[in-house]
C-alpha cells in the first residue's frame, strides 16, 4: 500500500463563496473560510471585511511579523480578548514590559523542562495509557480517540509540571470544558470576524465562563498541592513558577496570576500535543502501510525492549510522521496579530487596527513553497531531501521570541507515544471517511473520532 496519500481538507472556494459557505452552516470553521487564493497569495487581503485583513506567506515578512522589532505586532485583540477568561494576561497573551517580566519569571523554571529530565514522566502517562488501552481492547470498548489522546498528553504534563497524575474525572472534565471553550468562544465568531471594527469588546457566553471556571478550578486545586506543609516535598516546575520573582521589585506572582501562567503551561503542554496526536494516530490507523514502516523501525532500533530515551533520536520515521502531521494539522491554525499603526508589509499598505494572519496551515500548504502540498509524505523530511523545503515556511511551533519552548518536549513525547502504543496496539476508526479537520483554537475534527483497539496482531 502507498505511504503517500491525501488526508482530508476543506474543499477550497472563492473568497465569496467560502464565506456563504460557513455562514449557511454556522460552525465557526475558519479552516472553510479560507479562500483558494490564500493558498497562492505571498501578501494579500484575506476575503472581505470590515476590518482590513492581511495574510502573510512571505517567510521573511511572517518572520517579521512574528518577531516583531518594531514592537507594532501583538496578539490580536480577537486572541486576546477570548483567552482572558481561561488565562488572563499570561505569557500567552501578553506583549510589551508584560511578557518581557513574565518571561525573566518564568525562564528558569522553564529550564526544567529539559526533555531527559521529562522523559520518565512521558515513561509513566504512556504506561498508564497501555493499561487503559488494554482494558478496552479486552473488553471491546469504544473510545473516544480525541479525549484518550487529551487525557493522555493532560496526564503527561500533569507528572512533569505537579509531580501527580490527573486523574481520570478531572481529565474528563477538564477535556469536555475546554472543548465547549473552543467551540463557543468568541474568537471564532464569523460575524464578528467580518463586521466588528478593531477592538471592539464582545461579552462572553455564560457556558463559556462556566467552561473557564472549571478549568481553572482543577488548576487551582493542583497549585494548592504545592502550598503549606507538603510544599517541601516538591522540586517541580509549579514549585519554581511559586518561587518565581520579580528581579526589579522582587515580587511574586499572585494567586490569579499563578493560575494564569501554569494554566498556559498545562493548557498549551496538553491540549496542542493532543490536537497533534489525534491526528498522527487517525493518519496511522487508516493507513497500515504507515504502520508496518513503523513497526519495522522500531523492531530494528529498539527491539522487544523498552523504547528508551536514546532511541527517540534515531526512530527516524516515527518522527517525521509526527513531523508531517505537524505540517498537515499544526495545532495552532493561525497566529493572528494585530497592527497599532498604519505600516507596510512587503509593498501593501496595512492600516492601524487590521488583522494580520500568520496561518501555519496556509504556510505549511502554499503552493509556492511545498510540492504536492496537500499530500501526506512523510519521507520529505528525509535528510537528502531538505532542499525541497523552503526555510522559514515550517513553523508548526511558531517563530521569533515567542516561539514554544517546549518544542523539544512535544516532538520526543510524540515519538515515544506513537513508537510504544502502535508497536501493541491496532486502532480501527469509525466512519473514517466522516472526519473533516476544523479549526478553532487548535486545529481538531469536526466530530470526536471513535476507534477500537485490540492487541497488534492478535
Amino acid at each position: 500500500m502507498n505511504s503517500v496519500f491525501t488526508p482530508p481538507k476543506p474543499t477550497s472556494f472563492a473568497a465569496l463563496v467560502a464565506l456563504l459557505r460557513v455562514v449557511l452552516r454556522g460552525d465557526g470553521d475558519l479552516l472553510s473560510l479560507l479562500p483558494a487564493s490564500a493558498y497562492r497569495t505571498e501578501i494579500g487581503h484575506l476575503g472581505w471585511s470590515r476590518r482590513q485583513t492581511v495574510i502573510v506567506n512571505r517567510p521573511d515578512q511572517v518572520r517579521r511579523v512574528l518577531s516583531d522589532p518594531e514592537g507594532i505586532f501583538p496578539k490580536s485583540d480577537l486572541m486576546v480578548e477570548a483567552l482572558d477568561p481561561l488565562i488572563g494576561d499570561s505569557i500567552f497573551v501578553s506583549s510589551g514590559a508584560t511578557w518581557k517580566r513574565q518571561r525573566r519569571m518564568i525562564d528558569p523554571s522553564l529550564s526544567m523542562m529539559r526533555v531527559n529530565n521529562a522523559y520518565p514522566d512521558m515513561v509513566a502517562g504512556c504506561e498508564a495509557a497501555e493499561h487503559t488501552l488494554d482494558q478496552a481492547a479486552r473488553d471491546g470498548t469504544r473510545l473516544s480517540l480525541d479525549l484518550a489522546m487529551s487525557h493522555l498528553t493532560a496526564d503527561i504534563i500533569c507528572r512533569t509540571v505537579f509531580s501527580t497524575n490527573l486523574q481520570h474525572q478531572a481529565a474528563h472534565d477538564v477535556f469536555e470544558a475546554f472543548t465547549l471553550f473552543e467551540r463557543s468562544v468568541a474568537q471564532v465568531e464569523i460575524k464578528r470576524l467580518i463586521f466588528d471594527p478593531a477592538w471592539t469588546r464582545a461579552p462572553q457566553k455564560p457556558e463559556v465562563l462556566e467552561a473557564c471556571a472549571t478549568i481553572r478550578s482543577h488548576l487551582a486545586a493542583l497549585i494548592d498541592t504545592h502550598v503549606g506543609e507538603d510544599a517541601a516535598r516538591f522540586d517541580d516546575i509549579a514549585t519554581a513558577v511559586l518561587g518565581a520573582r520579580d528581579p526589579e521589585t522582587d515580587a511574586p506572582f499572585t494567586r490569579e496570576e499563578l493560575i494564569d501562567q501554569l494554566g498556559v503551561l498545562f493548557l498549551a503542554g496538553h491540549e496542542t500535543s493532543a490536537s497533534a496526536l489525534t491526528w498522527v494516530f487517525y493518519l496511522l490507523a487508516t493507513h497500515p502501510a504507515l504502520v508496518q514502516r513503523l513497526r519495522q523501525e522500531v523492531r530494528e532500533v529498539c527491539g522487544d525492549g523498552p523504547v528508551e530515551f536514546e532511541h527517540t533520536k534515531r526512530l527516524t520515521f516515527t518522527r517525521n510522521v509526527f513531523r508531517e502531521t505537524l505540517r498537515l494539522y499544526p495545532p495552532i491554525t493561525f497566529l493572528p496579530r494585530i497592527a497599532q499603526e498604519a505600516t507596510t508589509i512587503g509593498d501593501l499598505k496595512v492600516r492601524r487596527g487590521a488583522l494580520v494572519m500568520v496561518a501555519p496551515w496556509v504556510l505549511h500548504r502554499h503552493a509556492r513553497y511545498w510540492k504536492r502540498p496537500h499530500e501526506f509524505d512523510a519521507d520529505r523530511f528525509n535528510p537528502e531531501r531538505e532542499g525541497e523545503i523552503t526555510p522559514g515556511t515550517y513553523i508548526p511551533f511558531g517563530q521569533g521570541p515567542r516561539v514554544c519552548a517546549g518544542a523539544a518536549f512535544a516532538t520526543t513525547e510524540a515519538v515515544l507515544l506513537i513508537a510504544r502504543l502502535f508497536r501493541r496496539f491496532d486502532f480501527h476508526i469509525e466512519a473514517p471517511e466522516r472526519v473533516r479537520p476544523a479549526a478553532r483554537l487548535t486545529t481538531r475534527p469536526t466530530e470526536q473520532i471513535f476507534c477500537t483497539v485490540n492487541r497488534a496482531g492478535g
